[in-house]
């Protein structure tokens, strides 16, 4: 039966064309974008998911700063370190030659003052973003990881570095409440029985006992100095090795997040040209359905 009121025909083909129109525009949309899933309700968990990992990779990233930062913070204390054991490799070897007979100790002393002041200079300028590490008495750290647990619960974990000033400590002198440098404390600054500190001992009144105490002095000197450049240098290695992971954790995450969401590129552009001639057809089919209707018309013609 033929009605002119109720063309199923077209129904059913207009029904078909709006189904492969909402499935082309889905497609449309993947290829457009990229994504598979670009918003809750293209996959609610997935997008859920996703949504967390990228927050927590944006906070790694932070943490990668944060690490680069510490990581230059070290590195300044360490040059300060190993420049401070040159020094006092030097003056240990100037406090040597002041056990030669006829050698002019005053002319050594000079030279021994001006180490001295050279180990002053390097205590003060070993500073990075306002931190010094090779001065002081207080607690650092440097942010080292983020960490999600089971529960969800998220927190920044750090790696903390006590300065000692005692004579046996790791820095090269104290600091003064007002943030000075204490020439009299740390292991540059410590005075040790009767020839002071490495930074004051003035070899022009020192007997041979004396400049022998002088000299073990100094070699404990170095090797607090040698202890506290191992201990950053553990802290630098510490350092590089969690740079290094973050980086891949956060390339995991990237690619994590990319298998949930992202599109299949080569399938969707498969679809998208199936789709397309799926909705030339239906167009040409609701056409025809269309055009059935007019055919009642040759019923009434004469």
């Amino acid at each position: 039966m033929t009605s002119i009121l109720t063309n199923v025909a077209a129904m059913s083909a207009l029904q078909t064309l709006r189904g492969i129109n909402s499935n082309l525009q889905d497609t449309q949309g993947r290829v457009s974008s990229g994504y598979r899933v670009a918003e809750a309700k293209d996959n609610a968990a997935y997008w859920s998911i996703a949504t967390t990992m990228r927050s927590d990779n944006k906070a790694l990233s932070a943490v990668s700063d944060a690490l680069g930062l510490g990581a230059a913070k070290v590195d300044t204390a360490y040059s300060a370190l190993d420049s401070a054991i040159d020094i006092v490799t030097e003056i240990k070897a100037k406090i040597v030659a002041a056990t030669e007979k006829g050698v002019d100790k005053a002319k050594i002393q000079d030279e021994i003052g001006q180490l001295q002041q050279q180990l002053l200079s390097v205590a003060q300028s070993a500073s990075f973003s306002g931190e010094n590490w090779v001065a002081g008495n207080t607690t650092k750290s440097v942010v080292s990881s983020f960490v999600r647990d089971a529960n969800g619960e998220v927190s920044v974990k750090t790696t903390e570095y006590v300065l000692n000033d005692a004579s046996s400590g790791n820095v090269l002198f104290g600091m003064t409440s007002v943030g000075g440098i204490d020439t009299e404390t740390g292991i540059i600054g410590t005075s040790y029985a009767s020839v002071g500190s490495i930074f004051e001992m003035d070899i022009n009144t020192f007997s041979v006992d004396d400049i022998n105490v002088a000299l073990t002095t100094v070699e404990s000197g170095l090797g607090a100095l040698t202890k506290a450049a191992s201990q950053l240098g553990s802290i630098s290695t510490r350092i590089d090795l969690q740079e290094s992971f973050v980086s891949n954790l956060s390339d995991s995450i990237d690619s994590g997040v990319g298998r949930l969401v992202d599109a299949d590129m080569e399938e969707e552009s498969s679809k998208l040209t199936a789709l397309q001639t799926q909705q030339q057809l239906a167009i040409q089919s609701l056409s025809i359905a269309n055009s059935s209707a007019q055919n009642v018309l040759t019923l009434f013609q004469n």
